[in-house]
């Protein structure tokens, strides 16, 4: 990673309403090409970020697990579905989403950051933080609550501001 998590910390404090108007603007007026230009971007913020230097995620945040994570999940640990939420689920009453019963995630190794689960782990795990996706305006509400957990998406957040305070210029 470019800079440390503390770093990190400090800069979303400071930047943290800045980077949200940012995204809200482009969410009312989406500019044409954003979506090409978020791939470009991509690549430039994996050069400079190293997840396992932060697990900032799996510490804070809990993924939303889907009937079939669970059941494959369950197979890979050798338990039913039902035990498995029974031992490490709870289900989220206003949304009914399957959800970790505590933070930092039950499969993160914090010696490492590493997850015991990740071959199986699970599609929100996955796709974590979002940054690609074919429609960015679909994903924009994901991006201002991630810029504030996730270095990358701050990182492309940063990033996209710059690219397009040059393109308007």
């Amino acid at each position: 990673m470019s800079f440390t998590y503390q770093a990190f910390k400090r800069r979303v404090k400071s930047n943290k309403g800045r980077f949200r108007s940012f995204l809200t603007r482009l969410e009312k007026k989406m500019p044409r090409g954003i979506d090409s230009l978020i791939s470009n971007i991509d690549k430039e913020v994996w050069k400079e970020v190293d997840c396992l230097a932060c697990a900032n995620c799996c510490k804070t945040m809990t993924p939303t697990y889907t009937e079939k994570d669970i059941k494959r999940i369950a197979a890979h640990l050798d338990m039913t579905a039902d035990e498995f939420k029974k031992k490490w689920l709870k289900k989220e009453r206003s949304t009914g989403d399957w959800l970790n019963k505590s933070t930092p995630c039950q499969f993160l190794n914090l010696k490492d950051n590493k997850c015991s689960i990740y071959e199986v782990r699970p599609v929100d795990c996955a796709g974590f933080p979002h940054l690609p996706k074919k429609r960015m305006k679909d994903y924009m509400h994901v991006h201002k609550q991630n810029v504030e957990y996730c270095p990358a998406t701050y990182k492309m957040v940063e990033k996209l501001m710059e690219k397009m305070k040059g393109n308007s210029e």
